[in-house]
């Protein structure tokens, strides 16, 4: 079966044989719906996120073309995530006060910045938006559910890792949508290049090494509520930044 995943189009297997590649890559789609359900909220189901994958699953199968020089498991991957990401953009679990919340933090690290001609700490957003550090932190960890979906780190068809990707959508293959993601990625990186250290190590274990937040708090060797804030601010950053030079992203 894994010769027929690799060597022949979708089109020359049978009925039978994507069954049986189906269940072979089931596996698969239950460790990826496993590794972003640990991610979301708890009232996030499971088997939503499970029947998500599926449907990614088996379009991956219908439109596996092998002589694109893609492995069936890598094509599949971003398939199946890309389902299960698109699902989840469908459910709304933010309060629409968190949303507001969230786009007015945006704007007091734009203002910050501006009047501080550079990347502001932490403390200074925290007075830009009159509030205490501690509350400010407080109100970053409420944030963490808005930060699902936006940016991603994937790996390409050769399993070489590439750095944050703006998560477009899997059937938007146009030349020109293929441009804009490519001039959107160079700005997430320039972005991220901007942003303190400890932010770019939270973004880097969490998207790229695809580690829980208590697996970077247990590596990094702080509370696991501060690993939240420190990754919700490193977002609010990214999405302050690319929405001054790139007006198009959805924020």
């Amino acid at each position: 079966m894994a010769a027929i995943a690799y060597y022949y189009p979708a089109d020359t297997v049978s009925e039978e044989e994507r069954e049986q590649l189906i269940l072979a890559h089931m596996l698969q789609v239950r460790l990826v719906a496993r590794k972003i359900h640990e991610r979301v909220p708890d009232s996030i189901c499971f088997e939503d996120l499970l029947s998500a994958g599926v449907v990614g699953l088996i379009n991956a199968i219908d439109n596996f073309d092998p002589r694109q020089n893609v492995k069936l498991k890598t094509y599949a991957e971003f398939r199946i995530r890309g389902a299960i990401l698109d699902s989840l953009r469908d459910i709304d679990w933010a309060p629409r006060l968190k949303r507001k919340q969230a786009r007015e933090f945006e704007a007091a690290i734009s203002r910050a910045e501006q009047r501080l001609g550079r990347t502001p700490e932490e403390a200074e957003i925290a007075a830009e938006l009159d509030l205490p550090i501690d509350e400010y932190r407080q109100k970053l960890t409420e944030m963490e559910a808005l930060n699902i979906g936006e940016v991603e780190y994937i790996r390409d068809e050769h399993e070489m890792p590439v750095i944050l990707k703006y998560a477009a959508s899997a059937e938007d293959e146009s030349p020109a949508r293929s441009l804009e993601r490519a001039e959107l990625e160079k700005l997430i990186a320039s972005s991220i290049d901007r942003i303190p250290k400890i932010e770019k190590t939270v973004l880097s274990l969490y998207f790229y090494e695809e580690l829980t937040l208590r697996e970077i708090a247990e590596v990094m060797g702080v509370h696991l509520s501060r690993v939240s804030q420190i990754k919700s601010q490193a977002i609010l950053r990214l999405r302050t930044s690319l929405a001054k030079r790139w007006p198009g992203v959805r924020s």
